[in-house]
């Protein structure tokens, strides 16, 4: 079983790691997604599926709900608004695109993503990200 308190330290062992788009190396570089796929390498093994090439405007461009859809087909979901440590939050930045961020819950106000132009970083997660968010998972074998 993996802990909650585990994957908040893995996480957290990310801050400081560059931003690179399509990059997922603790130190050298990771966008949202790359924090994500580290965090399943160092956690659970190696990732469940090949990741094709991503523009940065990958889901505009084909409108299609892709990160919600790997998030429900590999993630656990977890019933919005009851999100924990160690959980993934998803986000739709803008209302009538495709959820594109990832972030994973540090603490019942703070969250560690990676943001274009920045550093990973525990950040607050006030209203802004709150209203945002459109799915809520967990890890696979994550401990309650």
């Amino acid at each position: 079983m993996l802990e909650r308190a585990t994957i908040v330290r893995a996480a957290r062992g990310w801050i400081g790691t560059p931003y690179r788009h399509q990059a997922s190396c603790k130190g050298a570089g990771c966008d949202c997604l790359g924090l994500i796929r580290g965090l399943w390498r160092e956690l659970l093994g190696p990732e469940p599926a090949p990741l094709v090439p991503y523009t940065p405007d990958w889901a505009e461009a084909s409108g299609k709900e892709a990160l919600l859809e790997a998030a429900e087909r590999y993630l656990v979901r977890v019933a919005d608004g009851c999100w924990r440590p160690g959980d993934v939050l998803l986000f739709r930045i803008f209302r009538r695109a495709p959820a594109k961020h990832l972030a994973v819950v540090a603490s019942p106000e703070t969250m560690i993503h990676a943001q274009e132009g920045l550093p990973v970083a525990e950040v607050h997660l006030g209203p802004w990200w709150r209203r945002r968010i459109v799915g809520v998972f967990s890890f696979p074998g994550t401990k309650d």
